[in-house]
């Protein structure tokens, strides 16, 4: 079996380029496998990014013969027994081969300031919440910050100011949280062209998102807060 690999070294290489490798996988083995053993077999300077293995960390996401998806998830045997053309996300800086700078996503993400902003001191036994309150919270939950979204989104494409997917539904994962008293303020930072206004809503990061996430719901439901806290300060009351 081929691989198609982009590689480029930023300090060597004037221009991305892609190179073959014969590799024969294992009947079982993930792409990620397949990409170890290339690089512990044949070319030791191969550089990719995994942790966990396990669809957990989220750092193993990749284009995968034109589709983002995890690599230590992607089984090689379901790619059929042609060419798999592998290369690093996009709407990222690369770094080296299939390692992009991930920055711009990690900066977009501490803006929304993705933790609980409870009020007071937490009771001894915890707060409380109704099951059916968390409901809406346990879609958002499961994200792993893979950044598949954010490389899926045509907005991010053209705009590096945009927040991102990831980040918006995060916020809002916060905003539906009963336990969260963030004042209105903290979603009107989003309430523009590099916020919630800015998507597309043509749910790439729904289709790519390998925890089911559906980081465009959380986008929608942040515009539904932001028109509803502005119509309850027309008519005098906090929104």
């Amino acid at each position: 079996m081929i691989f198609k690999i982009l590689r480029y070294e930023p300090q060597r290489d004037e221009h991305p380029h892609f190179q073959l490798y014969r590799h024969e996988p294992k009947p079982q083995d993930t792409v990620l496998e397949a990409l170890k053993d290339i690089r512990d077999q044949q070319d030791p300077s191969l550089s990719f990014r995994y942790s966990c293995r396990e669809a957990v960390c989220g750092s193993c996401s990749l284009v995968i013969n034109g589709r983002i998806a995890l690599a230590c998830r992607t089984q090689v045997s379901d790619l059929g027994s042609g060419e798999v053309v592998i290369e690093p996300l996009p709407n990222l800086e690369i770094l080296k081969d299939l390692i992009v700078d991930l920055k711009p996503f990690w900066e977009a993400y501490r803006r929304i300031e993705p933790f609980l902003q409870a009020q007071g001191d937490a009771p001894e036994a915890g707060h409380r919440v109704e099951e059916k309150d968390m409901e809406r919270v346990f879609q958002y939950i499961t994200c792993i910050l893979c950044a598949s979204c954010y490389s899926a989104c045509p907005v991010a494409t053209r705009d590096g100011r945009y927040a991102g997917p990831a980040a918006l539904a995060k916020l809002y994962r916060f905003a539906v949280d009963p336990r969260d008293r963030r004042p209105f303020s903290a979603l009107e930072r989003v309430d523009g062209p590099d916020g919630v206004w800015g998507c597309d809503t043509v749910f790439r990061c729904n289709d790519v998102c390998p925890k089911d996430v559906r980081p465009a719901d959380g986008i929608e439901g942040l515009r539904r807060k932001l028109i509803a806290g502005k119509w309850k300060r027309l008519i005098g009351r906090k929104p």
